[in-house]
């Protein structure tokens, strides 16, 4: 059976993370699962709760000596990923898991090498603040002229990525620049890309 690495980039997230990793943990999948969690050096207790957390449910933590932001946070993650496919994560309530195993059905067909769940697409729930609304707008669309793909949410959380194709990639990005640099290497090497709709609830 195949499986699904699932990288969670952590930061100061101690409020969040006991009630996060319960649902983390109740998600169906057609697929194995492989949860890791990277803490980028956080300073409230949320690296205390993840080790704690995973001695009851089994998933791996890594530890940033110091903090480096969260593209670093997920190329350490891609780098200790097993799974055959590798999605990410964020360690909040805006974006629901459960619409992860319709974002890996196109992979699992071999019809796509990445799927991109997009917020702005009319089935999806939205609900959205206008200010960051306008510039994911403008960042998606500069990010159409460049690279000559149509996507209607690059900033997009949710990437499910074939692992070898994501593993191949020369990131560097440290910090949120690694949203652009992973749609400029699809880009680049031609890969088969969906975009399909998932809920949305911003941060308050």
């Amino acid at each position: 059976m195949p499986k699904l690495s699932l990288i969670v980039p952590v930061y100061n997230e101690e409020k969040l993370l006991p009630e996060l990793i319960e649902r983390f943990m109740k998600l169906s999948l057609p697929t194995e699962k492989e949860w890791i969690f990277i803490d980028d050096a956080s300073k409230d207790q949320s690296l205390a709760i993840l080790e704690a957390e995973s001695k009851k449910h089994g998933f791996r933590v890594l530890k940033q000596e110091k903090n480096q932001g969260k593209g670093a946070a997920i190329i350490r993650g891609i780098q200790a990923a097993t799974g055959d496919y590798i999605v990410i994560q964020d360690a909040d309530f805006e974006y629901d898991p459960n619409d992860i195993p319709s974002l890996l059905e196109p992979l699992l067909q071999n019809k796509a090498d990445v799927v991109y769940g997009s917020r702005f697409k009319k089935s999806s729930l939205q609900v959205h603040r206008t200010y960051h609304y306008f510039i994911n707008r403008f960042l998606t669309s500069m990010s159409n002229l460049l690279s000559g793909i149509y996507l209607t949410d690059m900033e997009t959380c949710y990437k499910v990525f074939r692992a070898d194709l994501l593993k191949s990639m020369n990131l560097t990005s440290q910090r949120f620049g690694i949203e652009v640099e992973l749609t400029a290497y699809i880009a680049k090497v031609r890969a088969r890309i969906y975009e399909l709709p998932i809920s949305y609830f911003p941060r308050t």
